[in-house]
């Protein structure tokens, strides 16, 4: 009888191939409340490849440590396509790392709306490309998820950890 083989978790595959290409990654998180910074950690040797995750919950910590603007808290609050993408951006360039991943959503039971309902959430991912080659990009992902809080924070760390990992394969 043969044995099923189950791929490793997310957070090992995220790791070989940030070590792979010698890249970096810096996490901004929200709603995840530093839980992708521990899934991260949770692989020994991870220090070769994570820098930080901050977790900036309110307005003035997005502000004040991601240098998200004023106008897209204003604007589009917190949970949204434009705050995210400043997120990972800021994340990555304050921490002077290859990759920016932001987390930013409403986990619930309550806080959704009608267009943002529970288990929305956005994730930014920031790209720093070498000086001059205009290589560095920003990019924002929309999803859904349903379940508890708890289990909703856990669908969106490993979401964005697959995003990552996606990015990362795709520019090997």
């Amino acid at each position: 009888m043969r044995e099923f083989q189950s791929a490793p978790p997310v957070e090992e595959r995220v790791g070989d191939a940030l070590r792979e290409v010698d890249a970096t990654v810096a996490v901004a998180e929200s709603c995840t409340g530093g839980l992708i910074g521990s899934l991260l950690t949770d692989v020994p040797g991870s220090s070769a490849y994570f820098d930080r995750s901050v977790v900036t919950y309110s307005y003035a910590a997005k502000l004040t440590a991601l240098g998200v603007s004023r106008e897209a808290l204003d604007d589009h609050g917190a949970v949204s396509e434009s705050v995210a993408g400043q997120m990972a951006a800021g994340v990555r360039d304050t921490a002077g790392t290859d990759w920016g991943v932001a987390t930013t959503g409403i986990a619930g039971p309550e806080g959704g709306t009608p267009e943002k309902p529970v288990g929305t959430v956005y994730i930014g991912l920031a790209y720093r490309g070498e000086w001059g080659t205009g290589d560095s990009y920003t990019r924002v992902e929309r999803h859904e998820f349903d379940g508890t809080r708890t289990q909703i924070k856990e669908q969106i760390a490993r979401q964005a950890l697959e995003t990552l990992l996606e990015a990362v394969e795709a520019r090997e």
